[in-house]
């Protein structure tokens, strides 16, 4: 018997946020917590999902508030490390004309870059039913190793395994180093949820599907998710490929939508079990996804603010 649904290992950090100007017209900016594996735990714990965190924040005012808002949340932070050292990451977003963001990240090192691999607690690896990381936690040493130390110990132990590379190009000495990580974890995982900017980078192609089939050629991933922002989202399981567009919302900023949405399919996995699904349930899957995602997009943040399984249903049953 797990004790945990999901535990997810990568990276916790401050996402500063604009938040209008000062009298004196000077930005400011809002500490929203964040980090992508978080998020995605966020929407499981709100969702009735028992969820654990693996990771590093420094011992300052950041990391103290970073560890409240996962307990506040219902995230277990058994193995999250308070590290006396280093600071806690910082990423300055700025909302680009168009709705695209641009990140600033301060992490030279941050926190998160720091967790060793005897750092890691196994009965957390060892108890739970899906393993969920990023490619975040693999930019670096002593990171990578104890990152490459949890998949083999989640594999080992049978859990699913859930990938999401979350390309953040500044966070990389090289695109090379990044795409040989990520290729890494694409070795690694049954469950793949990638942007539609990320695949083009990957395989070089800009058609999705061709993309997606060049992946599919090289990796036996068993279910492929793409996500296409505005464009809805795509699943791909053997001889299937299901496509649901996004719901019309008022967003405000797509902070986390991303991450809410790859929650949401855990989240169906979950409930359903991991198997070969029909188009129909693809179709769900996608559908209560996308909710998610739409409606973080209308607030501010992701972590602290992810929707409840009743409001997913009213955007869904509108």
């Amino acid at each position: 018997m797990n004790t945990y649904d999901v535990v997810a290992l990568g990276e916790l950090l401050i996402d500063f946020t604009g938040s209008g100007e000062s009298p004196q017209g000077n930005p400011l900016l809002e500490a929203n917590p964040g980090g992508a594996p978080c998020n995605v735990l966020s929407l499981l714990a709100k969702l009735g999902h028992k969820t654990a965190f693996i990771g590093k924040v420094g011992n300052d005012g950041f990391g103290l508030q970073l560890k409240a808002a996962l307990e506040e949340v219902g995230i277990s932070t058994k193995g999250l490390l308070l590290d006396p050292d280093t600071h806690t990451t910082l990423a300055i977003v700025q909302t680009l004309p168009g709705g695209d963001r641009d990140f600033s990240f301060y992490r030279k090192p941050g926190a998160d870059m720091m967790l060793r691999k005897d750092e890691l607690d196994p009965e957390l690896l060892l108890n739970t039913k899906i393993f969920h990381f990023g490619s975040l936690s693999m930019t670096d040493e002593p990171c990578r190793t104890a990152t490459r130390l949890a998949i083999a110990s989640a594999e080992d132990a049978g859990a699913l395994l859930t990938f999401d590379p979350n390309l953040r190009e500044p966070l990389w000495d090289t695109l090379d180093e990044a795409r040989e990580q990520i290729l890494y974890g694409l070795g690694h995982c049954q469950v793949l949820k990638i942007s539609d900017n990320e695949i083009q980078w990957l395989s070089g192609m800009d058609d999705y599907d061709e993309g997606i089939g060049w992946l599919r050629s090289q990796f036996d991933i068993p279910l492929i998710l793409l996500s296409m922002g505005a464009d809805g989202s795509r699943a791909y399981q053997g001889g299937l490929r299901v496509e649901v567009p996004v719901f019309p919302v008022d967003t405000i900023e797509t902070t986390g939508a991303g991450d809410t949405f790859f929650g949401g399919v855990i989240h169906y996995i979950l409930d359903h079990g991991f198997r070969d699904y029909t188009e129909s349930e693809l179709t769900e899957m996608l559908t209560f996804a996308n909710a998610g995602a739409a409606l973080v997009t209308t607030r501010k943040g992701a972590l602290r603010v992810m929707p409840t399984r009743e409001e997913i249903d009213a955007l869904m049953k509108r």
